[in-house]
């Protein structure tokens, strides 16, 4: 799966970010969402109320003209439909065919504001224009009352624009303040959920720094006695645990490659006297040598690599000329392998370290090349401002680029091509790589110009 399509198929959260842009983000949006909601409810109480509020005004205002009709006083009635300073309350008094009466001096010659006609003592509300041209809806409270003259509506009509700036002022505080306030607790969410992923910050980074070879290394504990603290506990115990199991593993290989040095030996001499009687078995007595070597060979590499792991590679830091190993190891590739074309590119080099391990790593990558080529292995050395590169390349079937960084671990196999049953053990280049990591220096596999593999070994400048 390529990192498009990972990319892809990722939840859109995980696109988002680190845990901190998340959580911000979540609670911006529960707040926002919350306050949304609670917005919603706030505007419709307040419609609800304010619009109680004109229906009790109407109300109380058709009881007044109601009392002046059925008192048959019109100078009460004249003033009960005088509407106040700043007033939009429109009054009505219509008979039973709906032919007005009397009204308030602002409605002039208007029509009937509504056709409901209730019996008296009922009341009909409505929420309507009072004209096409009307910019305000308008609430109308139509009330049935019997007088001396027969029956009468009391028609009041309120406007509703009281009502519908009072809402205006809230959407638009909404408008501003949700933002503002979602923005305030995204801000303070990220704030406060890095503070408290500080200590998993801290414990990551002690772990990235925890290798296999070196398992003494602990993640800080937060003083804090939450579930960050149970978690670095919890790794700690872990830690402790794969040390234990590490060192028990690395004491077992240098003990059992220790033990098995001394019958080892007892065998290799018991062959050799055995081949010099000659028995008749010469050729099984020199195959049966050969394996002795190579099982030598394994526990020479073993105990290496037991005691790069319990306590590092001891390193000599002495002037040594790279290019005379080189050669020597060219000259070694010709007598043991004349099948093979051996060409080199050798210059002079000197890097610091120990000529030893160096001409170990030399070694291993030519019979390591040697082994899967088809007909050259090629040794280059060369020495740039940054420092000395040295290359063992062959024709073979090389290494794919999935496997580049696994085959410098222990006992790795990879496919078949690079399997043939000729004499590895998979610690070789294992070893190269202690070695040169030691010399503070770094081994990649790459690609040679004919296809196959390229070991390439970069060590820093002898003046370093």
């Amino acid at each position: 799966m390529t990192a498009a399509v990972r990319r892809i198929t990722q939840p859109w959260t995980a696109r988002l970010g680190g845990v901190r842009v998340r959580s911000a983000l979540a609670a911006a949006a529960v707040v926002a969402c919350a306050v949304l909601v609670a917005g919603v409810g706030l505007l419709l109480a307040t419609r609800a109320t304010l619009t109680g509020n004109l229906d009790a005004a109407a109300t109380q205002r058709a009881g007044q003209v109601v009392a002046a009709l059925q008192a048959d006083d019109p100078t009460r009635l004249a003033q009960t439909l005088q509407p106040a300073a700043g007033d939009r309350t429109a009054v009505q008094v219509l008979d039973s065919s709906g032919r007005v009466l009397d009204a308030s001096p602002d409605l002039g010659t208007r029509p009937a504001l509504t056709a409901a006609r209730p019996a008296p003592g009922q009341t009909v509300t409505q929420q309507r224009l009072l004209s096409p041209d009307d910019e305000d809806e308008f609430r109308i409270l139509a009330t049935g009352a019997q007088t001396a003259d027969g029956a009468r509506v009391v028609v009041v009509g309120q406007s509703l624009r009281p009502v519908n700036e009072s809402l205006e002022v809230i959407v638009r505080a909404a408008l501003v303040g949700v933002p503002a306030l979602a923005l305030v607790v995204g801000l303070a969410t990220y704030f406060f959920v890095g503070k408290s992923l500080r200590p998993v910050e801290a414990i990551r980074r002690r772990v990235s720094t925890i290798t296999a070879s070196d398992l003494r290394t602990r993640v800080p504990v937060p003083a804090a006695r939450d579930e960050v603290a149970a978690l670095a506990e919890t790794m700690n115990a872990m830690l402790d645990r794969l040390d234990g199991a590490a060192r028990t593993q690395r004491r077992f290989v240098a003990d059992a490659s220790h033990e098995l040095r001394s019958p080892l030996a007892t065998l290799q001499v018991g062959l050799e006297l055995l081949e010099a009687t000659d028995s008749g078995h010469g050729r099984q007595l020199r195959r049966m040598r050969g394996e002795t070597a190579r099982l030598s060979r394994i526990i020479s590499d073993l105990l290496l690599l037991a005691r790069a792991d319990e306590h590092g590679l001891t390193v000599r830091h002495d002037d040594v000329d790279l290019d005379d190993l080189a050669y020597v190891e060219r000259d070694r590739l010709h007598a043991e392998h004349p099948e093979l074309r051996i060409e080199s590119r050798i210059r002079p080099a000197r890097v610091r370290g120990d000529a030893h391990q160096l001409d170990r790593v030399i070694r291993n990558l030519c019979d390591n090349a040697a082994r899967y080529a088809r007909q050259v292995v090629t040794l280059t050395v060369t020495v740039g401002p940054d420092g000395t590169d040295l290359r063992v390349d062959d024709d073979g079937p090389g290494i794919d680029e999935a496997e580049r960084e696994r085959v410098f671990d222990r006992f790795v196999r990879l496919d078949d091509s690079r399997t043939r049953s000729d004499g590895g053990s998979g610690l070789g280049l294992a070893i190269a790589h202690e070695i040169v990591a030691s010399h503070g220096g770094r081994i990649t596999a790459e690609t040679s110009s004919s296809g196959g593999a390229s070991l390439h070994v970069w060590l820093p400048p002898a003046d370093l």
